[in-house]
């Protein structure tokens, strides 16, 4: 029996999504194509792999096995052209990255297109999310996150320094009286964020001369999972916004928005996020190194302390 890495590889999209069209676009091929290789590897093992119907597709006991074995012989030929790879000087392979929508849009694209032009032959994904992924299950090497919440089981190395801060927009302060006290937020109009791994309804303070945590639970009329359309609110003067210095800094300094309980801000560091040692990767361990001079450059570059 010869099996094909292409197969394996076709088939593991596959079984991750469940969905052969998205596979095909993950894979940027055709959902015909997908099928075809599914269908190849299916006759060279003699077994199916997938329940297929007009409505879902799951896979067979067979898949499962097939998938946990297919998993890793990915995992050591990519390892084997990796080790190759670093002794002649040239890391190459698939490096994916996960991170937050306007964080990816705005700020790690740059780093992530300055990284590609200094390693070609490094072959970057980057998907834009808003929620936290499993690493390990997504198949997802590096996550480049705003936020000091990490499971400890994951490996974490800090870019630079970020906080929250809350703020609001001249015209909305000129209808209310600004808030005094953390406890003040609870009679506002507060703009609410699903986003990673924002909690839902609750903004958690802290004093920065007291080192003191307050916990307020906000509400407001406006909800969304985009932490550029909530700013957008506020510079219409919706509401009250609690956004990371590294967005609002410009609108803060030109007065489109004015920071409220300055004493008061969120932890909101920016960290890489990986699920193995660097070590046992050159291309994230390269990649993490760009990373931090990077955001070393950009942090003193946007004058955040």
């Amino acid at each position: 029996m010869k099996l094909s890495t292409e197969d394996l590889s076709v088939f593991c999209e596959a079984a991750r999504t469940l969905n052969f069209t998205m596979a095909a676009q993950a894979l940027g091929v055709t959902p015909g194509y997908v099928s075809k290789r599914i269908n190849a590897l299916e006759g060279d093992l003699g077994c199916r792999l997938f329940h297929r119907s007009t409505r879902s597709v799951t896979l067979t006991e067979h898949g499962e096995r097939t998938y946990e074995h297919a998993l890793r012989i990915l995992d050591n030929a990519q390892a084997l052209h990796e080790t190759l790879a670093a002794t002649r000087d040239e890391p190459s392979g698939v490096l994916r990255i996960s991170t937050s929508f306007g964080f990816g849009r705005r700020i790690v694209s740059q780093a992530l297109a300055e990284f590609s032009r200094e390693y070609p032959t490094i072959e970057i994904r980057l998907d834009v999310v808003g929620r936290l992924l499993d690493l390990v299950k997504h198949q997802i090497d590096l996550d480049i996150r705003v936020g000091d919440d990490i499971a400890p089981h994951y490996i974490a190395r800090r870019l630079a320094t970020n906080y929250r801060v809350l703020c609001a927009s001249p015209e909305y302060l000129e209808r209310r009286p600004a808030p005094l006290m953390p406890s003040d937020l609870t009679a506002h109009d507060c703009l609410v964020i699903k986003e990673r791994d924002h909690p839902v309804g609750l903004w958690n303070l802290v004093h920065k001369s007291q080192a003191s945590t307050y916990n307020v639970k906000i509400r407001g009329p406006l909800v969304t999972n985009n932490g550029e359309i909530a700013v957008s609110w506020a510079l219409a003067g919706r509401g009250i916004v609690l956004r990371s210095i590294w967005d609002v800094l410009p609108l803060l300094r030109s007065g489109a928005l004015v920071r409220l309980l300055p004493e008061y801000h969120q932890p909101a560091n920016i960290w890489a996020v990986y699920p193995e040692r660097l070590d046992s990767s050159a291309k994230i361990k390269l990649c993490v190194r760009h990373l931090e001079k990077f955001f070393a450059e950009w942090q003193e570059s946007q004058g955040i302390a």
